[in-house]
């Protein structure tokens, strides 16, 4: 019976363009379970636009008898992604990687996915480039409001150990801890699509995104945040987040404030706010840019406290992509569609 069942899934996959083979296939288990081993494992998905093309190695599926409805896998690195037929774009590997999906196939409940020593790179003519590199990284997604096939409310949690992503922020070249909870509103199903198409259906239905926790650390550098955040037309983050942070000045540093701040520009804006509040500060703000407009920074959020450390809390506003952090200018977030 599970053989005919996983034929008749796959034949309907296949004919909505979602086409997934196994280079030989063994089922076992029974009586106790039912457990799927898929060896040199191939996921051809047409339906999207670019096709995209995932092969891996053993992937092992398992259900227990008694909790059908919570399906385990578990694979084997390394993974290629890119087009049908063409070289990999995209390689990742791993020590140990692991899903759990629990409700029916039609009808997911519940997401779980857990990287141990995740690596993820780009492919190029000249060799391989490093987008990410991390000790742990987890994301947990379940739905809380309407359906999976219609207009479905998913809270979203990721948790990323020691995590670098030197490519996407030079900021990221240090190893960050993070854990983030999110609810996701405005989605229309949860049918497989690009995730830049998943982005599209929330603008285009006003949706939104709440940060309802997070917290980031960077050596002694820590941030707590909650807020709410929208995509504009163009595909530029738009909202607000109300940010508490402890080493702010080092994240400043980090971030090349003196680049990012003209002659005239922030700078000298941040330091006219301060000599508003007591004459001569504002020249200690001005006398180095990143530290001393930190400690202006600080001077003009509110105080705080982290872990028993003194902290400031101050708004992180974007505005079509523009990143402002209170009054200091941070620069633009490329479009994420």
């Amino acid at each position: 019976m599970a053989e005919k069942r996983i034929a008749a899934w796959l034949a309907r996959e296949a004919s909505l363009g979602r086409v997934y083979t196994c280079g030989s296939q063994s089922l076992g288990g029974y009586p106790f379970r039912i457990e799927v081993r898929c060896r040199d494992a191939h996921a051809e998905l047409q339906n999207l636009q670019p096709p995209l093309s995932i092969k891996t190695g053993d992937l092992v599926i398992a259900a227990q008898v008694y909790q059908p409805t919570l399906l385990l896998s578990e694979f084997a690195g390394p993974m290629s992604i890119g087009a049908p037929g063409q070289p990999a774009s995209m390689l990742a590997n791993w020590s140990l990687a692991q899903t759990s999906v629990s409700g029916r196939p039609r009808a997911p409940e519940r997401i779980s996915i857990v990287f141990d020593d995740p690596v993820l790179d780009r492919t190029e003519a000249n060799g391989r480039q490093n987008i990410l590199r991390g000790k742990r990284i987890e994301l947990h997604a379940r739905v809380i409001g309407g359906s999976p096939s219609d207009h479905p409310v998913l809270d979203v949690a990721l948790r990323a150990v020691a995590t670098i992503a030197p490519t996407l922020h030079p900021l990221l070249a240090e190893p960050v801890d993070a854990e983030i909870a999110t609810t996701w509103r405005g989605l229309t199903d949860l049918s497989p699509k690009l995730f830049t198409a998943r982005l599209r259906e929330l603008q285009a239905a006003g949706g939104r995104i709440d940060v309802t926790s997070a917290r980031v650390s960077q050596g002694e550098a820590i941030a707590v945040a909650t807020g709410s955040l929208g995509l504009t037309s163009s595909g530029r983050l738009d909202g607000e987040l109300r940010v508490t942070t402890v080493g702010l000045e080092k994240v400043l540093v980090a971030l090349g404030v003196d680049r990012l701040a003209p002659p005239g520009g922030t700078v000298d804006k941040i330091g006219a706010a301060l000599d508003r509040l007591s004459p001569g500060l504002g020249a200690v703000a001005r006398e180095k840019a990143g530290v001393g407009i930190a400690a202006g920074v600080n001077l003009l959020g509110q105080p705080a406290e982290i872990d028993g450390r003194r902290a400031v809390k101050l708004p992180l506003r974007f505005t079509d992509g523009a990143v402002s952090l209170g009054p200091l200018s941070l620069g633009q977030t490329p479009p994420l569609f």
